[in-house]
C-alpha cells in the first residue's frame, strides 16, 4: 500500500500554488511560536518545483520564522503562566526544562543552535522570553540559526536539481514510514 506518494504528488501541487509563498510564510511562522510541523516539509517541496526561486523561498522561511520567534519570544515575556499547561499537556515540559537550564548556561548560543537545528525551536524562543534574553541577542541568533538552516535546505535540493524529485519519488515510502518512526520514538522518548 502506498501512502506516502500521493501525499507527495499533493504537496508538489501545493508548492506550485499562486499563493504557496503566503502558506509557507504562515507555516514557518506557526512553527516558531506554538505549531508541532517544521516548515522545511514545505520549503523543499517548493524548491523542487520551483528551483529558480529557492533564495526567495529561503529568505521568505527565515523572515516568517523570526517573526513568530518573536511572538514566541512574547509568548514567554508575558504569557507563560498561561502557556506552560499547554506546554504539559503536549508534552513538552521536558524539552522545556532542558531549553531553560540550556538557556541558563548558554543564552544566544542555546537560541542560535535551536534555530539551525531539529530541537523544538519554539521552546526555546519561548523560553529566552520567560528569562528575560534581552530581544536583539534573540533575534541576531535567531536570523543566523534560522536562516542558516532554511538556506542550506534550500541550497541543497536547489543544487540537487530535479533529480531530488526522482530521490524523493524513489525513496517517498521508505522516508515517510521512517519519519513516523522517528516520530513515534521522540514522543516516547519525551513522555
Amino acid at each position: 500500500m502506498k501512502l506516502f506518494a500521493p501525499l507527495l504528488d499533493r504537496v508538489l501541487n501545493w508548492s506550485r500554488h499562486e499563493h504557496a509563498p503566503w502558506y509557507l510564510a504562515g507555516l514557518s511562522f506557526a512553527e516558531s511560536s506554538f505549531f508541532p510541523i517544521p516548515p522545511d516539509v514545505m520549503l523543499a517541496p517548493m524548491v523542487v518545483a520551483r528551483p529558480e526561486k529557492a533564495w526567495s523561498f529561503a529568505l521568505n522561511t527565515t523572515l516568517a520564522s523570526l517573526a513568530g520567534g518573536i511572538a514566541g519570544f512574547a509568548i514567554g515575556v508575558w504569557a507563560i503562566d498561561a502557556v506552560m499547561p499547554l506546554v504539559d499537556r503536549f508534552g513538552y515540559s521536558n524539552a522545556y526544562a532542558l531549553a531553560s537550564e540550556w538557556f541558563t548556561s548558554w543564552g544566544f548560543w542555546a537560541v542560535l543552535a535551536a534555530g539551525f537545528s531539529p530541537i523544538p525551536y519554539k521552546i526555546f524562543t519561548i523560553s529566552a522570553g520567560a528569562m528575560a534574553m534581552p530581544l536583539a541577542p534573540f533575534v541576531l541568533a535567531s536570523l543566523v540559526g534560522r536562516g542558516a538552516r532554511f538556506f542550506l535546505v534550500a541550497g541543497l535540493i536547489f543544487w540537487g536539481g530535479p533529480r531530488v524529485e526522482l530521490m524523493l519519488r524513489r525513496y517517498v515510502e521508505w522516508l515517510g514510514w521512517l519519519v513516523v518512526a522517528l516520530l513515534v520514538l521522540a514522543y516516547m522518548l519525551l513522555r
